[in-house]
């Protein structure tokens, strides 16, 4: 007989599932965000895993987690705090305890909870019994209670245990009031081909949610309403994801066909992956043996006509720079995603970071300049991808896009555009009837060459890493010419920032202190400056996206405030960037490189510091 839980109204939720790398949390984890975004929930994501594919059982340092923040208003981060944990074992406890809120509800699997296991996460003695005092705990047997729930499957031991995370996602379903059915449709779509494991899955979802439903240790369940949503067609999408599906929209705008050439790498794969999966849409890609394979091949499909990317990420982008030299020199068009993530070299892989600034600015030998852009949510990594292919296009230019692993794997409720409305991007590509071409003749108000596809009669023309003679386009070293060409091609990056937007202002414009962000760190900012405009502070907020050329009222914005604050997941890039590119600007650095982005409330005491205000 199931109890009377009493109902307890909340606007906000912060969940984070976390067990070994094996105990599929990264699953249950967008199962639960899913099922709250179709709901109608307002959702904000982010993944947390080890870099090792299998990290020793049991430790610390093998624990991968899940954070997600979910609600009936605006959500623009994962959440600082969380109000429930599920911890599988020992280690995911340690790793994760400081992390929730005084008072939270931790769900633990105390099958896990052996001498053996305590000891092992770094313990001396139980865990649970050390914190009773602060937090709600769940002891539930989930292993036994699985186990004893498919005894009668025809299921080995091992995929027994592998449905754990079911048991795990059931019982928060029923703590938040949740509807099964979506997930069980999940079930039936991904594992169709075997039944069996259909029906096992499902058996463990429902007898995790009756267990909650059944003990007295949860005397209530949460309602989060639906968020009040524009109305259209949404779903959950990832950077990585956006980032492939912008590139893929621009080239059907653009009416070329998308060509990637990219390596494997930690956190950008998924970018390779879905649009390998793009067939269907005429998309080609090629997985090249190395990083430098990968953008010479986007090189010449760019060279023979296509809309050309590159997927990378920080240690990828340093060995593309040669090419990258290339690419500006010959004056082609093509995307380079860089994902950032921890560095140096290997550094952190599964970790975020900002520090590929100046790489992207200046990693290239002899004065090579290009644009640099940078998405700032999971979602919009769809708009600057598309807003990266037009301007790369539309001004024949290499493009970098920086999106980093906080947005490429965080997840956010998206609503899909209608082509139509897309922005049209101008392809400038050369006329087979001009008897008269000249490869190296430029448009006067963008300083822009015409795009010459191979083979064309009559469009003849010598390309390479050469330097070429002014609007003939015959190598050259001729002295002053190659000032000209310089010239010409920084004129060209110049023009850029006639066509993108201005600067924007969020927050007071008489406020005592001004904050910069860019990239990833925006909803962290942004809700942070929200709620200390809420207490009545006069602060601003503006954030960059246009990295160069930076947007033309960079300048005459900036110059109005006297406090500025810059704040990066970095050493201070952006700040230095500013100080040498904006006459007179001197700013304060709130610098954090731990592979994690910004919570809010150091954000908001930083802020408060420098306010004069606890």
């Amino acid at each position: 007989m199931s109890k009377k839980a009493n109902i307890v109204e909340k606007e906000q939720v912060v969940i984070r599932f976390s067990g070994d790398s094996g105990d599929g949390m990264q699953l249950t984890g967008m199962q639960f965000s899913n099922t709250s975004a179709l709901f109608g929930n307002d959702v904000s994501t982010f993944p947390d895993y080890p870099a090792e594919i299998r990290a020793p059982q049991g430790t610390v340092g093998g624990v991968s987690g899940f954070q997600l923040h979910f609600g009936s208003s605006e959500i623009n981060t994962p959440g600082d705090y969380a109000d429930v944990l599920v911890a599988m074992n020992p280690a995911a406890l340690k790793a994760n305890i400081e992390w929730v809120k005084k008072g939270g509800t931790i769900i633990v699997n105390i099958d896990a909870f052996t001498d053996k296991n305590i000891a092992r996460a770094g313990y001396d003695s139980d865990p649970i019994q050390e914190n009773k005092r602060d937090y709600n705990f769940i002891e539930a047997p989930i292993s036994e209670l699985t186990k004893e729930c498919l005894a009668n499957l025809e299921l080995d031991q091992k995929s027994v245990m592998r449905t754990r995370n079911m048991f795990a996602l059931g019982m928060v379903y029923w703590l938040f009031d949740r509807p099964l059915t979506y997930t069980e449709k999940f079930f039936e779509t991904k594992f169709h081909k075997v039944p069996l494991v259909v029906e096992a899955n499902k058996r463990v979802l429902h007898a995790g949610y009756n267990f909650a439903e059944t003990i007295e240790a949860l005397p209530i369940n949460y309602k989060v309403s639906p968020a009040k949503i524009q109305p259209g067609t949404f779903r959950n999408i990832s950077g990585n994801t956006a980032t492939a599906w912008g590139l893929i929209a621009a080239a059907e705008k653009a009416g070329l066909e998308l060509f990637c050439g990219s390596y494997p790498i930690t956190p950008a794969t998924e970018i390779l992956q879905e649009l390998a999966a793009r067939k269907d849409m005429g998309v080609k890609t090629f997985q090249a043996e190395d990083e430098i394979a990968g953008i010479c091949t986007a090189i010449g499909a760019a060279f023979a006509g296509d809309l050309a990317c590159t997927t990378t990420s920080g240690p990828g982008l340093a060995l593309k720079t040669e090419a990258s030299g290339l690419a500006v020199m010959t004056e082609l068009p093509l995307v380079i995603v860089n994902v950032q993530r921890g560095g140096p070299s290997t550094g952190l892989p599964t970790k975020t970071e900002q520090s590929d600034l100046m790489q992207a600015l200046h990693g290239r030998s002899g004065e090579a300049p290009l644009v640099v852009i940078a998405a700032s949510t999971p979602s919009n990594c769809f708009d600057y991808a598309f807003q990266a292919a037009k301007i790369a296009l539309e001004h024949m230019t290499p493009v970098i896009l920086l999106t980093d692993g906080f947005l490429a794997n965080g997840t956010e409720p998206w609503r899909l555009p209608r082509m139509e409305n897309l922005p049209v991007i101008k392809v400038p590509l050369a006329n087979p009837n001009d008897t008269n071409y000249l490869p190296y003749l430029r448009d006067k108000e963008t300083h822009v060459r015409k795009w010459a596809i191979p083979g064309t009669p009559g469009l003849e023309h010598r390309i390479g890493g050469l330097e070429k003679m002014d609007v003939t386009g015959t190598v050259s070293y001729v002295p002053k010419n190659h000032q000209v060409m310089t010239n010409h091609r920084e004129n060209k990056i110049n023009k850029v920032a006639d066509f993108i937007p201005e600067l924007e202002i969020i927050g007071d414009p008489d406020a005592k202190l001004l904050v910069i962000g860019w990239g990833g760190t925006y909803g962290h900012i942004y809700s942070a400056v929200k709620e200390i405009r809420k207490e009545k502070k006069k602060i601003a907020f503006v954030h960059f996206n246009y990295m160069w050329p930076l947007p033309k009222n960079t300048t005459t914005l900036l110059s109005k405030y006297k406090n500025i604050l810059v704040c990066e997941l970095n050493l201070g890039q952006l700040a230095d960037h500013l100080k040498v590119n904006v006459h007179g600007f001197d700013c304060e650095k709130f610098n954090k490189l731990q592979g994690q982005p910004f919570t809010v409330e150091e954000l908001k005491e930083k802020f408060n510091q420098l306010l004069g205000e606890k």
